[in-house]
């Protein structure tokens, strides 16, 4: 470092700043890369996601979109991590909120599927805080307002990606679903969260219609595309840098 100092002063002597600042230039600093958590949903503590319904379930889909979804991020030039490592991993949904967390997130997507007596898609996020059951309070109010931005570019996404494929059910909050209104506005993995974070209900399982979809390679290839094009919406990816692991 007494080295590098000294060389750069002898440049500014004998050939002024300019030169002096060519010196350091080797040291640039690298930007990371803009990263994208991804959350698979199921099995969880709550529930398996396994139940059958119109020739597959939630978690089987919820992996094969997460798995194209990464994919696609990845040739976009983000870099991305997943909550679990194969389908059937079982992960508590605070740790899968700790995971993204740990990532240092710029987004969280989780991604579901909705069983209804309604049809298509919808995106979710938190617009209040809730309590978890040991008595944590969240998201903080940063949270809160970039998951609303995120939840809103994701849905411009999926709403032009999937026009005239599926029923667009519109932005929603986490306080409308049971779990989040039991927790007082808030789902569980949104309370942990300290990135932007939305949950997809990208299609209603329970309808033959929407399940027909997804259930196919071009369905669930349109999907990932689409949830793509609105994580691009939302942070485009910045100047490459390597992959972090996280543990």
């Amino acid at each position: 470092m007494k080295l590098l100092t000294t060389l750069a002063l002898l440049l500014a002597l004998a050939y002024g700043p300019a030169a002096a600042g060519q010196a350091g230039k080797g040291k640039a600093k690298k930007t990371r890369r803009t990263v994208v958590c991804i959350d698979p949903g199921h099995p969880s503590e709550v529930a398996s996601g396994r139940d059958e319904q119109n020739g597959t379930n939630e978690t089987a889909v919820a992996w094969a979109v997460a798995v194209r979804l990464r994919r696609s991020l990845e040739a976009r030039g983000y870099e991305v991590v997943m909550t679990k490592s194969a389908e059937d991993e079982l992960v508590r949904n605070r740790d899968r909120a700790e995971f993204a967390n740990r990532a240092g997130a710029d987004l969280m997507l989780r991604l579901h599927c909705d069983a209804s007596n309604a049809r298509g898609f919808a995106v979710y996020y938190p617009d209040r805080q809730g309590q978890a059951k040991d008595g944590t309070v969240g998201p903080a109010p940063p949270v809160i307002k970039g998951s609303r931005r995120a939840a809103r570019a994701v849905h411009a996404g999926l709403a032009r990606g999937l026009a005239g494929a599926l029923q667009d059910n519109g932005v929603r909050t986490d306080w409308q679903t049971k779990v989040g209104r039991e927790q007082g506005g808030a789902l569980t993995g949104s309370i942990f969260s300290r990135v932007p974070v939305v949950t997809i209900e990208m299609v209603v399982l329970s309808d033959p219609s929407d399940a027909e979809f997804i259930k196919t390679e071009a369905g669930q290839r349109r999907m990932a595309e689409s949830i793509a094009d609105g994580v691009r919406r939302f942070a485009a990816p910045r100047v490459s840098a390597p992959p972090r692991k996280v543990k």
